[in-house]
């Protein structure tokens, strides 16, 4: 796969033909301008040409139980792999029209909006009806934080042909106009909502005070409810105990393999990310780059630019198991992104697999070496790559010196 694959989204730039487009076009449904099925339910709206965006819904043009077409918590589940997940994410219409984020729209505009806030509230699949301006046009969206969107369409027309299915706590959160959305995130993350739904709550805007209530942008609303929500338990890990000897958890799925070393320490977190030669996000690399975030006890200010995504969905994955056990530690966590992983699936299947790996029973170590030592057994590139950019380990080395001097 050429490296404008990504750039150029399979419009041939590069002279090569595409993969992840050659599977859109073999998968693509054939829509008519006018069609109807389940949306799964999914909403997307754009952060291009802001505050004037795409906003639209996803569906196939089919019905039934569609939820796997969209979420990463099943994909992983399942262990779908790429293949199965792009033909479903093919299968998906994005029927869209344009909106202000700044100033809501007027008459049909708003009627619109108010189906696509109906159908992010949903838990389960909604029927729809859709008429189209044009037929779906064979393009797609690769990014580092969704997962592949296809068969953009403008739309003209769009009727519920049910009522959507909305749990309790979301509809009492989306119509409470007197909480904060930082407070709401966290109480529909309490009641056990996926953290994919809470996304698309967020960003169809019906969250928080009613005079702050506005579209997110898909991409933003991923790192805003990845972030808000570990930023709210770390406040309280950081005055938890520490733990008391060497962690290591280890997961995989996709291409995507994770060594998450805890130790014994307080509070510090990072991520170091190989992006290897022919993985989706180096594809005519000839060495693996890292990309590296990290951040202190006293948390970070800034966005994790390096990582992005990468950074704030493990970061949860992993403040939810330290808020669990009721315990702190300096944590680094490794990822070898491999040749396997060729097209993106967004960060969702980040989080999953990180969670998954902390799901596991620990492996327990009482010398730093050794727990290195299992790690590198698992992985392809030679672990002083990691450990020589390390803040985490650098960091760790100074206080244990820093103690036995103390003695």
């Amino acid at each position: 796969m050429s490296e404008l694959c990504i750039r150029c989204k399979g419009r041939g730039w590069c002279g090569k033909s595409c993969p992840i487009l050659a599977s859109i076009k073999k998968f693509q449904p054939k829509i008519e301008k006018e069609f109807s099925g389940s949306s799964p339910p999914e909403v997307f709206i754009g952060r291009f040409n802001y505050p004037n965006v795409f906003t639209g819904i996803l569906s196939p043009a089919e019905y039934g139980s569609t939820e796997m077409l969209s979420m990463p918590e099943i994909w992983h589940h399942n262990r779908f792999d790429i293949p199965t997940i792009l033909s479903m994410r093919s299968k998906l219409v994005y029927s869209r029209f344009i909106s202000d984020i700044k100033q809501p729209g007027k008459g049909w505009q708003e009627k619109k909006l108010e189906i696509l806030r109906e159908v992010a509230l949903a838990s389960k699949s909604v029927s729809l009806e859709f008429k189209l301006k044009k037929k779906p046009a064979v393009r797609m969206q690769l990014d580092r934080f969704n997962p592949i969107i296809g068969n953009p369409a403008p739309l003209e027309n769009v009727r519920f042909q049910e009522n959507p299915k909305i749990e309790k706590k979301v509809d009492y959160i989306a119509n409470d106009v007197d909480v904060k959305s930082t407070v709401a995130l966290q109480e529909l993350h309490k009641s056990g909502i996926q953290v994919s739904n809470i996304i698309k709550v967020l960003s169809a805007g019906v969250l928080g005070l009613k005079k702050q209530r506005k579209l997110v942008p898909t991409r933003w609303a991923v790192t805003a409810v990845d972030s808000t929500l570990s930023n709210q338990m770390i406040e309280k890990i950081r005055y938890y105990k520490q733990i008391s000897d060497f962690m290591l958890f280890s997961s995989e799925y996709l291409g995507n393999h994770y060594e998450i070393l805890m130790l014994p320490s307080e509070f510090n977190f990072e991520v170091i990310e190989a992006k290897m030669p022919s993985s989706v996000w180096n594809p005519e690399g000839i060495q693996t780059f890292f990309c590296i975030d990290y951040e202190s006890w006293y948390g970070r200010k800034d966005y994790a630019e390096n990582c992005g995504g990468g950074y704030y969905s493990p970061r949860l994955a992993i403040a939810e198991y330290l808020d669990r056990i009721q315990r702190q530690a300096s944590v680094l966590v490794m990822r070898e992104c491999r040749p396997e992983y060729y097209a993106p699936c967004g960060v969702g299947i980040l989080r999953e697999i990180c969670r998954n790996a902390v799901q596991k029973k620990p492996e327990h170590f009482s010398d730093l070496k050794e727990a290195l030592r299992i790690a590198q057994s698992r992985m392809r590139i030679k672990i002083p790559e990691f450990i020589k950019q390390s803040s985490v380990i650098k960091k760790f080395k100074i206080q244990t010196r820093l103690a036995d001097y103390l003695k």
